[in-house]
């Protein structure tokens, strides 16, 4: 599943060329995503100015000044720079065209994600109201996630990936996240020191930025607006990498099942 970095790394790669542009037209060829394309997105946004381009969480917000196409990825979804020229492939399902030419093409083979449209605010929408914190967000602390996390007695790595916690903080980048902080995934977070948390705080958003610098990880089929996959996956520390040696004391890396995720880490470095 495309995760925050990939996400970001999207929006940044199709912002340039359609920001300020006007939708010209919205063509709809399979609507059966995780929920209906509705038509009205082809009646509402032909004519209206692309005024943002914009990220909440995983989903990319595309604003004008009366609507906004909320558009989440799902498990395989991506959305790449074309035009007319280009014929559609088989998992092309929607293309939104452009006054300049430039179409974004969503191509989605599972068909898990969505494009909704909206006429209200829509970080008040029901998928994204309940969203937590930005882990870029300046009160996004270790004293933040210290008091959140007081009697709570799930493992560290569900809390962090809690949405209603902290908004994007998906698997890859937690497995991440927490070798670095050299916490255990599965200690309990209601037992994490402070000083701890400001840490674990400080690496969630330091991996998350070399993340999007390297333009998100491929570790299956990611690719980005132009095509090109993610090279995050080379800097991998555990993720993905079980039975390899730690980096930091050479003892193999474990993989588990944790909450029906896949889970990597160094026993050895992480208490």
């Amino acid at each position: 599943m495309p995760e925050l970095p990939e996400v970001e790394t999207i929006r940044r790669g199709i912002k340039p060329h359609i920001n300020n542009q006007k939708f010209q037209k919205i063509i709809i060829r399979n609507a059966s995503l995780r929920w209906p394309v509705t038509a009205d997105i082809s009646q509402c946004l032909p004519g209206q100015k692309l005024l943002s381009v914009e990220r909440r969480a995983k989903y990319l917000l595309l604003k004008t000044n009366s609507h906004c196409l909320v558009i989440h990825l799902g498990m395989s979804g991506s959305l790449k720079i074309t035009d007319a020229t280009v014929a559609a492939e088989k998992h092309d399902h929607v293309d939104i065209c452009f006054d300049n030419g430039v179409i974004v093409r969503y191509n989605d083979p599972r068909r898990f994600g969505s494009i909704l449209l909206t006429d209200q605010n829509p970080l008040q929408h029901k998928l994204l109201a309940c969203l937590g914190i930005e882990p870029f967000d300046k009160l996004f602390t270790g004293k933040y996630l210290y008091d959140l996390s007081r009697n709570k007695k799930q493992c560290i790595k569900s809390f962090i990936m809690n949405a209603q916690v902290v908004a994007g903080v998906g698997n890859i980048y937690a497995n991440e996240a927490l070798f670095k902080s050299a916490i255990h995934p599965l200690r309990s977070a209601g037992r994490i020191s402070c000083s701890r948390y400001d840490r674990l705080a400080t690496q969630i958003q330091k991996t998350l930025e070399l993340a999007i610098e390297a333009g998100g990880s491929t570790i299956r089929d990611f690719s980005n607006s132009d095509g090109k996959p993610g090279y995050f996956s080379q800097q991998l520390c555990v993720y993905g990498l079980a039975g390899k040696p730690c980096r930091v004391c050479n003892h193999p890396i474990i993989s588990k099942r944790i909450n029906q995720r896949n889970s990597f880490y160094c026993a050895t470095c992480q208490r």
